[in-house]
């Protein structure tokens, strides 16, 4: 795939229900998905699973979602830089209403699979946070769904804030091959936030193999970087405009794992 079909820019993607709409089919790839959902006050949005589950994590605002004969509430976040927020998940062969009072933009971070596992509340105070790195490669990682951290069948997804300036996704790392015990195949989607107006970043992605992805994209807020395979990192965030983004994970293994292989080039004094 060329850079433009890779570095996915705001709007590029959008249709009459999402700001943002990227599905296995127009990513090329296997499992994962991300949907942006923007919704007016009072507005509500319903959807069907189909052969997916999914999490619906606020990026601005709170909501109701309804499935399953369960209604939950989520109490959201005033945007994706002011902390964490709860989230829901819902499972797939399911339908799912979204509706919010006041409004918001929300994210479908999905996969599919095979296993129905029951719909389930996320509490905001039970996501780990993990500083990762340090001087100028620090940053925060939200674990809401890492595979640790929250039981799904194939999804896994994480936030990370990178501060103005600094480096994250770095030392450059990999998950294309199925190797057990050391690397797992995970089909990876970056979606950015930025903080501040014209705020902007970098996103990173060069070949692990021949042929293989090789992206250098400059990303603002709306934007996606797909990364079907290849070394990805750094991310960089612009001095004064901290960087937030949601990695969406999925692959074809059996067992649901993140495990990376670090660039042996790019690791001296880093993790």
């Amino acid at each position: 795939m060329t850079t433009n079909e890779l570095h996915l820019t705001k709007g590029s993607t959008a249709n009459a229900q999402y700001a943002l709409d990227i599905d296995p089919k127009r990513a090329g790839w296997g499992h994962s998905s991300l949907r942006i959902v923007e919704l007016a006050p009072a507005g509500t949005h319903l959807f069907t699973t189909g052969d997916s589950e999914w999490i619906v994590l606020p990026l601005q605002g709170g909501c109701t979602v309804q499935t399953e004969g369960n209604e939950f509430q989520i109490l959201g976040r005033e945007s994706v830089f002011s902390g964490v927020s709860d989230f829901v998940y819902v499972p797939r062969d399911a339908q799912v209403q979204i509706a919010s009072g006041a409004g918001g933009r929300f994210a479908l971070a999905g996969a599919k699979c095979e296993r129905r596992l029951p719909a389930r509340y996320g509490p905001a105070p039970e996501v780990p946070v993990e500083d990762r790195g340090s001087g100028t490669s620090a940053r925060q990682v939200r674990n809401f769904a890492s595979a640790s951290a929250f039981d799904c069948d194939k999804l896994i997804a994480v936030e990370v804030i990178t501060p103005g300036g600094n480096w994250s996704s770095y030392p450059p790392h990999k998950h294309d091959e199925h190797r057990p015990g050391e690397e797992s195949e995970l089909e990876e989607i970056y979606y950015f936030e930025i903080d501040g107006p014209n705020g902007m970043g970098y996103q990173r992605v060069f070949p692990s193999r021949e042929g293989g992805t090789d992206v250098l994209a400059e990303v603002r807020s709306g934007d996606a970087v797909l990364v079907p395979d290849g070394w990805h990192g750094p991310s960089i965030a612009q001095p004064g405009h901290d960087m937030y983004y949601l990695n969406v994970m999925a692959g074809p293994g059996a067992t649901r794992e993140w495990r990376i292989c670090f660039h042996p080039d790019h690791t001296e004094g880093y993790r």
